[in-house]
């Protein structure tokens, strides 16, 4: 739904709401138009039930709001008597409606200045429960969520393993677009592996399901800085219209809302207004090499054969001297094997080992075609030889040609919600004839540090910026063999406590950390101390 249309349904709400409970309302020494009034109506239904008024913000927030909104109706119920578990289950179980029946129906009479507290231990327990869901949704929605990194796209950047702090106040905190969901999950309820969230996936239908109509428009608050080039970010997967994530084909039977598709994690490579190209594997802004931060890293693939038949645990020993460790595979020649990834520097340094022979950079000829984006006969680009490519930027208009429209197709009608059709030579946008595009949004372009063995911008495209989620900042874990079983895992050290961007060598904050906790814990304990003294 629009705006428009969210506004027209939240009025039909509040005359629902109005219509049963303004009875309660007059019981309760209020007047009855009060309980029609939008927003006003919540605050004084706080002063009813006698619960603070910031509960009203907290009714108005998506995903927090479905904790909310029965906990209010659960405490108008017992503000007017019926405050046993099966009222509150049916209270729950009728969305709200079984106020209704105490309004028009039930003798009910206000108690005023009830007590609060919960009967029982299990009551206190259960609402210690539900307010701590409450605020770790809102910290987990709009300021700070966890991320694990879970490839190695910007290994020697960010390793397999790693925990990070994802800030979403840097770019700002971009609000929930499905409403109906599980608080603190992305798209799979964990253990029980299902879908965390109600809405139709099927692509034919996503535009008219009832389910799809509850979606919220796009929006975002302020933040304090832009997506800027050679930042890392996470981001949702454009291309995430998948049921099978490694084919990165669209499906056009399968379909996700933006913020329940997949959360990768990339380096910006290319911003807003940016001509991009690829050139023998490194990426070039404007014409001009782009030059990375001292902890970025970019890694190739390369044959490596030795001066003679050395045993796999040799190899291994060897390469880890130069801190490869991605694997080893077999090359293309008998005797020769695959290095998955290496940084230039690490290369420069295995060559002068005694037993290697010759090292040979694994790279695609300018040229030569490759399955990526834009998948179109007219661009004969690959991983390691891509573009020139224009990155569009919100306001900017492109000229469009029978040539181009397979670079900016998707980006118009997926991303931007435009009927695109290409009739011989001629191009409908809307059912209208088009030569150009004004685009309404700015997009990026996002690639892995390791060059050949990320799947990212060169496979699927531009990312729009409403699809931008945050910015990592803080590495609080890191477990090296996270996915060999909790036997083969070994704590990082040095990588716990450190933050993810920044000059230098990197610094763990870790000891500063407990040093600060146990000057807290300890003073906390003498005040206490001191003041049980003091009586």
């Amino acid at each position: 739904m629009n705006w428009t249309e969210w506004f027209i349904f939240l009025l039909i709400i509040q005359v629902v709401h109005g219509l049963g409970t303004w009875k309660l309302y007059v019981k309760a020494g209020r007047q009855a138009w009060e309980a029609f009034v939008p927003v006003y109506n919540a605050v004084i239904l706080m002063k009813v039930i006698s619960r603070p008024w910031w509960w009203v913000v907290l009714l108005f927030l998506p995903i927090v709001n479905l904790i909310m909104i029965p906990a209010v109706w659960v405490e108008t119920a017992r503000t007017f008597g019926k405050d046993t578990k099966l009222d509150a289950l049916i209270c729950i179980l009728s969305l709200g409606f079984y106020l209704y029946y105490l309004n028009y129906v039930a003798d009910v009479q206000y108690i005023e200045n009830r007590q609060l507290k919960p009967k029982t231990s299990a009551g206190e327990w259960v609402t210690s429960i539900l307010f701590a869901i409450v605020a770790a949704t809102i910290v987990h929605t709009y300021f700070f969520q966890p991320f694990v990194i879970p490839s190695s796209s910007l290994e020697k950047s960010l390793l397999v393993g790693d925990f990070l702090i994802v800030s979403k106040i840097h770019y700002g905190p971009r609000g929930p677009m499905t409403t109906v969901a599980a608080p603190m999950v992305h798209d799979t309820i964990p253990i029980l592996k299902t879908k965390s969230y109600l809405f139709s996936d099927n692509y034919e239908k996503r535009n008219s399901s009832l389910l799809n109509k509850l979606q919220l428009p796009y929006f975002r608050l302020p933040g304090f800085e832009h997506v800027e080039r050679n930042d890392i970010v996470v981001f949702n997967q454009p291309a995430d219209t998948l049921l099978d994530m490694n084919q990165f084909k669209p499906d056009r039977n399968y379909y996700k809302p933006i913020d329940k598709k997949t959360n990768l994690v990339k380096r910006c490579v290319g911003v807003a207004g940016d001509t991009l190209e690829i050139k023998d594997g490194y990426v070039y802004i404007d014409g001009k090499k782009n030059k990375l931060p001292p902890r970025a890293h970019l890694q190739f693939s390369y044959e490596i054969t030795f001066k003679r038949n050395l045993q796999p645990a040799r190899i291994f020993s060897i390469l880890k001297k130069y801190d490869i460790t991605d694997g080893l595979g077999y090359g293309s020649n008998e005797g020769s094997y695959r290095i998955p990834a290496a940084t230039d520097e690490a290369i420069a340094r295995l060559k002068a080992h005694p037993e290697v022979a010759k090292i040979t950079p694994i790279k695609r000829a300018k040229g030569e075609t490759e399955d990526i984006f834009p998948r179109d006969p007219n661009y004969n680009w690959n991983v390691d030889n891509f573009g020139p490519i224009w990155i569009p930027k919100a306001g900017a208009t492109v000229q469009l040609n029978t040539e181009n429209i397979a670079l900016y197709k998707r980006a118009i009608s997926e991303y931007e919600g435009n009927k695109v059709v290409t009739r011989g030579n001629q191009i409908f946008i809307n059912d209208e004839p088009a030569t150009s595009y004004t685009f309404k949004q700015d997009y990026y372009w996002m690639m892995g540090d390791n060059r050949h063995n990320s799947i990212d911008s060169r496979f699927w495209g531009f990312v729009p910026y409403n699809h931008i989620f945050g910015k990592p900042v803080f590495i609080w874990m890191s477990i090296d063999g996270i996915n060999d079983g909790i036997k083969n895992w070994s704590f990082r050290w040095d990588r716990i406590f450190t933050t993810v961007s920044g000059s230098g060598k990197r610094t763990s904050y870790l000891i500063p950390f407990l040093v600060v906790v146990l000057g807290i814990t300890f003073f906390n304990r003498w005040r206490k101390k001191r003041k049980s003294q003091s009586k």
